[in-house]
């Protein structure tokens, strides 16, 4: 008989224990506002150094009131088609080898501003 007490009285224990636990939650607040604001800056500071080569040779001859015989070759003989009348030439050779060097420094600085408002309630 001790045994079967004490089952009930177990039982009886835990049917008050898991109805005590049932009981609901309230949040104690009604409103509430939550406000951010956030700043960060980045500076970004670059280096660009570029060197372009020529594998082979280039030869360029523009101009107005100019004659040759032949190609338009380094060392050709040119003249003024008509002597004491104005003119304009040019003529450029690039041989193999470094054609154009670039370099580059900058400094970029990035500012971001971040504000955000929260609003909740029950």
């Amino acid at each position: 008989m001790r045994l079967s007490n004490a089952i009930g009285a177990g039982l009886i224990l835990g049917a008050l224990h898991g109805a005590a636990q049932a009981g609901s939650v309230t949040p104690t607040f009604t409103t509430g506002t939550v406000t951010s604001h956030t700043e960060s800056t980045t500076t970004v500071t670059e280096s660009i150094r570029q060197t372009e080569f020529m594998t082979g040779s280039s030869y360029t001859v523009s101009g107005t009131n100019i004659s040759w015989d032949g190609p338009p070759l380094p060392g050709a003989n040119y003249a003024q088609t008509v002597p004491g009348q104005a003119f304009q030439f040019t003529e450029t050779h690039l041989g193999p080898g470094e054609s154009t060097y670039t370099e580059i420094d900058r400094t970029t600085t990035i500012t971001s501003v971040t504000d955000s408002v929260s609003v909740f309630t029950q």
